[in-house]
């Protein structure tokens, strides 16, 4: 009988961290049977084992959903507060993002948070380590936690900072709630309208055609409509992919972002909206930053960047430049009266003479989010009765097109 040995220890691998015997720190990752083996090898080398943690080899499945997997902005305002709240408790950065990163279900925000701590314990600093995740941590917070290390008031920015993303989400939600409600109800309609022109109308015009109804002018353009949607709806998918992917990459240039962000504050009855969801922004990232500790000069930059719209992004540059040789923002606004209101120009004014600017404008960020909510919640009440109109309209006229052909046909016989 022949007997065959299977060598069945598993190799696994370990990130590592070290000290030398000359004091500096080395990374890297070891292969070993166990986490004693592995221990035992670094010792081996002379080195000094400060963190030791097994690689977890991820399937190409699992990276491919992670592709797909993004972190939501609740997530992330979440986790600012959390973080706030740990470090308010004396709890160190390493264990505050240990202790976040166990709780986080998202597999790629824990895979940063765990990345972020280990380079913490590498000895980079947070808004260091921050910063090498882009798509989670935002420039705009990155420079935030960096000015609270510089100054020395690290959990006071980021008490800011849990404010600002809670604030900033609200807004956000709010808008979205209020825009998310027509474009359902519009998209369900368009769908449902389409199927019935392919499937449905076809049919009921065969009737009233064998019955010799006589077709009024609402029937001649439901037929019309429904033979061309049956006969080029491939047409109409290439033309509607067409225009998307031109607006997309038109929306990627700087001209065509300026035109598009131009022509959102010139829509009837939604350009006041847009215009106080900007200045909003800009009041409540200006201030952030600048109760942050950072200069006024670098905080208009990031300002610019974060603010969301192209016309106000130059303006805030604008102005940046008005600053760097010596006017005043506020000079600056007088330029702009169709952008920026009369009253945060005048408020500007105000706080740079007093040296209150950070206040005055925490004044005018809460302003403009409650006059934004006011016009979210007024909207919100008058699209119901203007959808109702809508789908009467298209209901009607589906009624006088089909039906009453067929009603009139039924009884002439």
């Amino acid at each position: 009988m022949i007997y065959i040995n299977f060598d069945l220890t598993r190799q696994m691998q370990f990130d590592y961290q070290a000290k030398t015997q000359n004091g500096e720190i080395q990374t890297g990752t070891v292969e070993a049977g166990s986490k004693e083996s592995a221990i035992n090898i670094l010792h081996d080398r002379n080195l000094t084992v400060i963190f030791l943690e097994e690689t977890i080899k991820k399937s190409i499945f699992s990276r491919q959903i992670k592709l797909f997997q993004k972190v939501k902005i609740k997530e992330i305002t979440l986790f600012y507060r959390q973080l706030a709240v740990l470090f308010e408790a004396q709890v160190s950065p390493v264990d505050s993002l240990r202790i976040l990163a166990e709780q986080v279900k998202n597999s790629v925000f824990k895979e940063a948070l765990f990345d972020v701590g280990n380079d913490i314990r590498g000895g980079e600093s947070l808004s260091s380590a921050m910063g090498k995740h882009p798509k989670i941590f935002a420039p705009f917070y990155v420079n935030v936690v960096r000015a609270g290390e510089e100054t020395g008031a690290l959990q006071d920015v980021l008490k800011y900072l849990a404010d600002h993303a809670e604030r900033d989400y609200n807004l956000t939600s709010k808008i979205k709630s209020a825009f998310t409600y027509p474009i359902v109800i519009f998209s369900l309609f368009i769908v449902v309208g389409a199927g019935m022109l392919i499937f449905v109308i076809p049919q009921m015009i065969s009737v009233l055609q064998e019955m010799g109804a006589k077709l009024p002018f609402t029937t001649k353009i439901l037929i019309a409509f429904s033979d061309f949607l049956r006969n080029f709806f491939w047409l109409i998918g290439i033309i509607i992919i067409g225009l998307v992917i031109g607006f997309k990459k038109m929306h990627a240039t700087p001209k065509g972002k300026l035109f598009f962000d131009s022509l959102k504050l010139k829509i009837p009855i939604f350009n006041e909206l847009f215009k106080k969801i900007y200045l909003a922004r800009f009041a409540e990232n200006l201030k952030t930053l600048l109760k942050g500790g950072i200069s006024i000069l670098e905080a208009m930059d990031i300002t610019a960047t974060v603010v969301g719209n192209k016309v106000y992004e130059e303006i805030i540059l604008e102005a940046r430049e008005k600053v760097r040789v010596g006017e005043t923002i506020s000079g600056a606004f007088k330029n702009h009266p169709k952008e920026i209101s009369a009253l945060v120009t005048q408020m500007v004014g105000v706080g740079e003479k007093t040296a209150q600017i950070d206040n005055i404008l925490d004044k005018v960020a809460s302003f403009y989010q409650q006059d934004v909510d006011r016009m979210v919640g007024n909207m919100t009440q008058l699209i119901e009765p203007i959808m109702i109109l809508f789908l009467g309209g298209g209901v009607g006229f589906l009624v006088a097109a089909i039906l009453m052909p067929m009603y009139s046909a039924t009884s002439g016989m």
